[in-house]
């Protein structure tokens, strides 16, 4: 395990070009090209008991929905079974340099979203699994999931790894400029979309990344509501659709559950977004089956209403412990929805103002969060293998200025240095590790055809 730390930034920093040089001398230590070696450990854990071991306290009758999810792909069992990689990361060279790392951080956590003042910028985007570690776990997880998805998309080897090696490069060259840059600067840095679709290098990404911010625009909170409710003798509800959406069996008494966590809840807003909140009531809460990770824990929608009848849809998600924290130690925050917003509102460049955490009686951590509110990602699905390149090079960039608003960007980027030396090795790290993925795909397929574990569609 390695030491726990809860402090990203010493209070006396040495000046930027003494903590670059002191980045370059890591590389004696861990040289650059120790990062390209994939071999599992004789003791590796066995992935079937870490995916049932993560099943533990959760909804039981929507876990072979979980596994159903999972076993589409590998590209989907990596999604869904981030504590499988978290395990044999804890088992890579690092460097001892620190982050708040997204901790599950694969090519669809990224995406666009609507900052307060309703622009659409680009940014990561889940962080269930945040958590301080190592930089270097969440850029392999990043290429890995670039790799894994060009197999899925039955693209050439070598155009997948030319999309691996796309991503490991501008995050080495972000990092390098957010380096130079000033703190303030650094904090302000955001990937404005609009941005992207103007300096697209070509017709086919200033296409892909139009595509991406209408669908954004088209996916708004009224949207969700025509989406998901409907009124019952002149009353806003949710619309049952289960296993996926459903009110409880003890509705009433869920229902008031729900209220005295959602009171809890607003305490944790800021002052002026607690008087936004206050001027809308709650009149309905339902679970809700949510991504593929997540599925069985317990998550749901409340739907809240203002004097003049406009609707609020806001999401509850359950929060457990981090998946990496067996290998970085605990989180310094005691709530896991505290840890989860703390590490949202220091990565992204812009939050949701409605992000918040409670607890319920039962002692189960929540963080809440706007459904639905300009969120976009994007389609892997037919993706060629241009747009995946152009696609990877941002998320990298985008992983770089996140983990530059809290790492120490001078020494990561001294240690990466001016050469492909690094580029080359997660490359081939990622294309490695890919094949991992693969047998760990095989395995949940014959654990679900054995019985072992039970998958249904739902």
């Amino acid at each position: 395990m390695l030491p726990h730390s809860s402090e990203l930034t010493p209070s006396a920093q040495p000046s930027r070009q003494a903590r670059r040089a002191a980045g370059k001398e890591l590389r004696q230590k861990v040289p650059r090209s120790h990062h390209s070696h994939w071999q599992p450990p004789v003791d590796r854990p066995d992935p079937i008991a870490l995916i049932e071991q993560s099943n533990q306290q959760r909804i039981d009758h929507l876990i072979p929905i979980r596994h159903y999810r999972m076993m589409q792909s590998p590209f989907t069992l990596l999604r869904g079974s981030a504590v499988i990689m978290a395990a044999d990361l804890a088992t890579t060279p690092t460097t001892g340099i620190r982050v708040q790392a997204c901790g599950d951080c694969h090519l669809l956590n990224f995406g666009g979203f609507a900052t307060p003042e309703r622009n659409l910028i680009f940014d990561v985007n889940d962080f269930d699994e945040t958590l301080v570690a190592p930089w270097e776990w969440d850029l392999k997880r990043l290429v890995t999931s670039i790799a894994v998805a060009g197999h899925d998309l039955s693209l050439p080897k070598q155009a997948t790894s030319d999309a691996v090696l796309a991503a490991a490069q501008a995050y080495r060259m972000a990092i390098t400029q957010y380096s130079q840059m000033r703190t303030l600067e650094v904090w302000y840095a955001r990937l404005d979309a609009s941005l992207l679709i103007e300096h697209a290098p070509d017709e086919d990404t200033r296409q892909q990344w139009t595509q991406m911010a209408a669908r954004a625009f088209s996916r708004t909170s009224d949207r969700a509501v025509a989406q998901l409710t409907e009124r019952v003798d002149g009353q806003y509800r949710l619309i049952d659709n289960p296993p996926l959406l459903y009110h409880p069996p003890n509705q009433p008494e869920y229902f008031e559950s729900i209220q005295a966590v959602f009171e809890q809840y607003r305490d944790t807003l800021q002052v002026d977004r607690q008087f936004l909140l206050d001027r809308y009531r709650l009149v309905d809460a339902a679970l809700k089956v949510v991504g593929v990770g997540s599925v069985g824990t317990h998550c749901g929608v409340v739907l809240l209403l203002d004097d003049n009848e406009d609707p609020l849809l806001l999401q509850y998600k359950e929060a457990r412990p981090s998946v990496l924290e067996p290998y970085v130690g605990t989180s310094p925050y005691s709530h896991e929805g505290e840890r989860i917003v703390s590490g949202q509102r220091l990565m992204q460049a812009a939050s949701d103002i409605f992000l918040g955490w409670t607890s319920n009686q039962q002692g189960q951590d929540f963080y809440f969060r706007q459904l639905k509110d300009m969120k976009t990602s994007i389609k892997v699905k037919g993706m060629s293998a241009r747009r995946l390149e152009d696609y990877a090079e941002i998320c990298g960039a985008a992983l770089a200025r996140a983990h530059a608003r809290t790492g120490d960007a001078a020494m990561i980027s001294g240690y990466l240095g001016q050469s492909n030396k690094f580029d080359l090795a997660i490359t081939a790290f990622a294309m490695t590790y890919a094949q991992q993925v693969e047998q760990d795909y095989h395995a949940l397929v014959t654990a679900i055809q054995s019985g072992r574990l039970a998958a249904e569609p739902g």
